[in-house]
């Protein structure tokens, strides 16, 4: 897909560049305030490296890594209030830094040692969801629940509140996300749907799911749409601040596609160099989102060397922190998997529990050398 008409900020190289409509989003931010999307970015990242690293070694059953999107989430997540909500998938480990979860809780659903519950409302931030697009449908909905409970269009910028869902390219070929821009648009919900087009359903490339952009399909269900550079950390940023202020002041909704690339596996079940090449993989490298920032922090002359070393510390700090919390989360019975499926007794769970537990002993029973 084209990377032409991209709102774009902060070039590859780390230049800035003029946007007419755009600039005012982000003139109010310091050289602190770039530090610490600096700051942001670096710690998902370590982040995501620990965590991939933890499922290699047996810790995690698996983990979905968002290397290379990281400017796309931090950038969008830094421009929500504390009264906005967030509806993620199962990758924005940058927006769920940015909103204060802590992220190894995150973790307990890699590790299956729960069904990767926290409460929503401490932080703004749903559950994560893996059934494709479904989420997009609750957003909507609580969307036009907000509109129906005034907190729209008030005037009062602590009550005027916004919801934002993120979802990948491929859920736009899900039914539910066609279902949700039907109700959005219709209901002018105070909504943002993110798209974060990393050009890859999991094997799958873009340009197999659509002949034209994804932000095209929004106009048809009169929402305004807008393509950006996810890369670009000020971009994103930029961006969602303006769709997040049509919503709370009640415009409505609006798509957001931000073009990015996932720079590593769709899951670490998964193997991309089997279905793209590592040509490609280079070319996204070079663009990488906190090398952009980075550099031209540095040309600006706004990083410190003191700000790098507490941030290489800070970062060494949270990979050990990930590390010793995952390995302090204990390990899940197998049989626990029946457990929470229902919020009463269901008979054809306790007789599946029944005979897997059977099915489980007989094993243990081999081994100990029982006859059979």
């Amino acid at each position: 897909m084209s990377d032409g008409g991209l709102v774009q900020l902060l070039t590859p190289d780390g230049e800035r560049v003029a946007h007419p409509e755009y600039d005012r989003y982000v003139a109010h931010l310091s050289d602190e305030d770039l530090r610490q999307m600096l700051r942001d970015m670096v710690l998902v990242r370590r982040f995501d490296t620990e965590a991939t690293a933890l499922q290699r070694q047996g810790e995690l059953a698996l983990f979905a890594q968002s290397l290379g999107q990281e400017a796309a989430q931090v950038g969008s997540g830094r421009a929500l209030r504390p009264q906005d909500h967030v509806f993620p998938s199962y990758r924005e480990h940058g927006v769920a830094h940015v909103r204060g979860l802590e992220l190894t809780d995150l973790l307990r659903l890699f590790r299956g040692v729960d069904h990767g519950g926290w409460d929503p409302t401490s932080h703004g931030f749903h559950l994560y969801t893996l059934v494709i697009g479904s989420h997009t449908l609750h957003a909507t909905g609580y969307a036009m629940g907000v509109q129906r409970d005034g907190a729209v269009g008030t005037g009062d910028p602590e009550r005027d509140t916004a919801v934002i869902a993120y979802f990948g390219d491929g859920a736009t070929a899900q039914g539910d996300v066609s279902e949700s821009l039907v109700f959005a648009g219709v209901n002018q919900a105070p909504l943002v749907l993110f798209c974060q087009n990393n050009q890859w359903a999991i094997s799958e490339p873009t340009t197999r799911q659509a002949r034209v952009p994804l932000a095209a399909r929004a106009p048809g269900f009169g929402i305004p749409a807008v393509r950006v550079d996810g890369n670009d950390v000020l971009a994103s940023y930029a961006v969602t601040a303006q769709a997040l202020e049509r919503a709370r002041t009640g415009g409505g909704p609006t798509f957001v596609e931000a073009f990015t690339y996932r720079m590593g596996a769709h899951t670490t079940s998964d193997d991309p160099t089997r279905y793209r090449a590592a040509e490609q993989e280079a070319l996204w490298r070079r663009r990488d989102p906190i090398d952009r920032l980075r550099t031209y922090l540095v040309a600006r002359g706004a990083l410190p060397d003191e700000f790098v070393a507490s941030l290489t510390a800070e970062a060494d700090a949270l990979g050990e922190h990930v590390r010793t919390q995952v390995r302090a989360m204990g390990r899940p019975s197998a049989a626990s998997m029946f457990e929470h499926v229902y919020a009463t007794p269901h008979a054809t769970v306790e007789a599946e529990r029944a005979w897997f537990e059977s099915y489980e002993s007989s094993f243990l029973d081999r081994a100990e050398g029982s006859p059979r």
